[in-house]
């Protein structure tokens, strides 16, 4: 009786449509669950379609290393549907220091050099590390402490793939010193002592 009544709802009323797309409306606030819908009037073939990812991004930076990303705020049209992506430049010596997505596993496909990476388990504290060459593919699982280095003498390329519009970023270098924490606790947590404490902080941008 039940499933009968189902389907008269569905048949008298047809307002349950679901949305083919939700390209984001970014001047309104995100939240976790994505942005606003952009009405579909106002969506056009360009929504869908991002090109700077054929752009070599700038490495002249402390980490020889550059990252362009294709997430929901440079590519609204991923909006909602669960994926995103980034191209990953590394000079010769370029570092992607160990970092996390808290809101996404990620999966990198190297296009061309050689790319050491790899990522630490939460359970046991397991590395998990290998040197990738052109056409090889590693992924890393969402939250996961992983980096990504330069293992070549030629500049290495990579994109990578997310399961999530906006997967987030937390770099751990400078969570712990690029900020604003008194030294004295960041000593306490990371045994590290004050002179090598205040040493990173002064690269890193932080303060206290």
């Amino acid at each position: 009786m039940l499933h009968i009544l189902f389907l008269v709802a569905l048949l008298f009323f047809p307002s349950f449509e679901a949305a083919d797309f939700c390209v984001a409306k970014l001047k309104g606030a995100g939240s976790p669950s994505g942005y606003a819908c952009r009405s579909p009037a106002n969506v056009t073939v360009d929504d869908f379609v991002f090109t700077g990812l054929g752009i070599a991004g700038n490495t002249t930076n402390i980490i020889s290393a550059a990252v362009t990303p294709a997430f929901v705020q440079q590519f609204p049209g991923v909006n909602g549907l669960g994926l995103s992506s980034a191209r990953l430049d590394l000079a010769p010596g370029g570092v992607v220091p160990m970092h996390t997505h808290p809101a996404a596993s990620e999966i990198l496909f190297v296009a061309s050099g050689k790319i050491t990476a790899g990522f630490i388990s939460s359970s046991a504290n397991t590395a998990y590390v290998k040197t990738l060459n052109k056409g090889d593919v590693m992924i890393f699982p969402q939250g996961l402490l992983h980096f990504q280095i330069n293992a070549g003498g030629t500049p290495a390329l990579a994109i990578v793939s997310f399961n999530s519009p906006e997967p987030g970023l937390q770099i751990l270098d400078f969570a712990l010193f690029g900020n604003n924490l008194p030294s004295q606790l960041v000593e306490k947590t990371t045994f590290l002592d004050d002179a090598q404490v205040k040493k990173l902080k002064g690269v890193l941008g932080g303060t206290g």
